[in-house]
């Protein structure tokens, strides 16, 4: 068993990510760098502008007025290589305790270059958890959608060229991969409530008119199908039968489903640690300050999408934010107990 401690990279700042207070840090991260910008479409153009996602002002420069997701994967990528943070990928927390005294205790199971997995175990006085919104998709809970051509999340059209392809959904999500589905020669289908179909309304969740604009071009020449539905009733290897809002039931050929109606996080540690929960805009979300970002439990903060302030934007901006609280609130904790630097502790098994 190896015990080990971190070096001494410091806190954020929005200039610098090293250039604040001399405390250690480490980002635990279950997948890849900027892991919920990859699971993105290939090719998607991302609905925000540059401003509102670049690390630096000026950084980020697609070649059109929006950048598509490799552009804005490559950028925080490169952001992390060009200021060496101290991001562990591949390695999920799994557990997490708080400590007798001060602090938290974690561990983590961490998958290495060779696949091989270990477990390791942290010590840490702050937390900040930024886990996102896409542990678990939501489901249609029906006969059928466990089969192997039903998917909850859409990556590319290519494989489904001439194939009969069902999307269901009524946000921006199931719109975009309905009209990647059509434009690239997916023969495809849009099953989606009539309220969300005729909702034009941007502050009542209605699709982006860049989404929209096309897809009702794709309507308008043929070449997508879109049904009002009540109920999906049932998937099976060959068709798909639904209940229109009209109460006709109909039975459509299909070769594959995508199922877009949202996604939750996973707040399962956060309740474990004691962290309370409300009821959201879409849905549960933990109880913070709405200034600091610290939950119930001292010493534990929440940023990110499954938060009130969901908007990517606010992902970036609140841990700009509230790093530097978090660091003088370590500063003044030191200067009262006369303790030494906290440092974050590591154990590998």
């Amino acid at each position: 068993m190896e015990n080990r401690r971190c070096s001494r990279p410091r806190t954020w700042n929005r200039r610098d990510p090293q250039a604040s207070a001399d405390f250690a840090y480490q980002v635990i991260e279950k997948g890849t760098i900027a892991d919920t910008i990859r699971r993105y479409p290939i090719g998607r153009t991302l609905f925000s502008t540059p401003n509102e996602l670049e690390m630096h002002e000026g950084s980020l420069k697609p070649v059109r007025e929006k950048p598509t997701r490799e552009e804005l994967l490559s950028h925080y990528i490169h952001f992390v290589l060009d200021h060496n943070l101290k991001i562990n990928t591949d390695e999920e927390v799994t557990n997490i305790a708080r400590l007798e005294t001060e602090g938290f205790v974690f561990q983590t199971t961490r998958t290495t270059e060779y696949a091989q997995q270990s477990q390791v175990s942290y010590e840490a006085r702050r937390l900040v958890f930024a886990i996102g919104a896409m542990a678990h998709p939501r489901y249609l809970n029906i006969p059928g959608e466990n089969l192997p051509k039903v998917h909850h999340l859409f990556v590319e059209p290519y494989p489904y060229v001439r194939k009969q392809a069902l999307v269901v959904g009524g946000g921006n999500s199931a719109a975009e991969a309905a009209l990647f589905l059509s434009e690239e020669g997916a023969r495809t289908t849009m099953a989606i409530w009539r309220e969300d179909w005729e909702n034009r309304d941007p502050k009542a969740g209605a699709m982006k008119h860049w989404v929209r604009t096309p897809l009702d071009r794709e309507v308008a020449e043929g070449r997508l199908r879109v049904i009002l539905y009540k109920e999906i009733a049932e998937i099976t290897e060959n068709e798909v039968r639904l209940v229109t809002d009209l109460g006709e039931t109909l039975s459509i050929p299909n070769h594959v489903v995508f199922v877009l109606i949202g996604s939750d996080a996973d707040l399962t540690l956060l309740k474990k640690l004691g962290v309370k929960t409300e009821p959201g805009k879409l849905t549960e979300v933990p109880v913070y300050d709405p200034e600091t970002f610290e939950t119930n439990v001292p010493g534990v903060y929440v940023a990110g999408h499954f938060t009130h302030a969901r908007h990517i934007k606010a992902a970036i901006d609140v841990p700009r934010r509230i790093v530097p609280l978090i660091a003088r609130s370590l500063h003044r904790e030191l200067i009262g107990t006369g303790a030494s630097e906290p440092r974050i502790g590591k154990t590998q098994i």
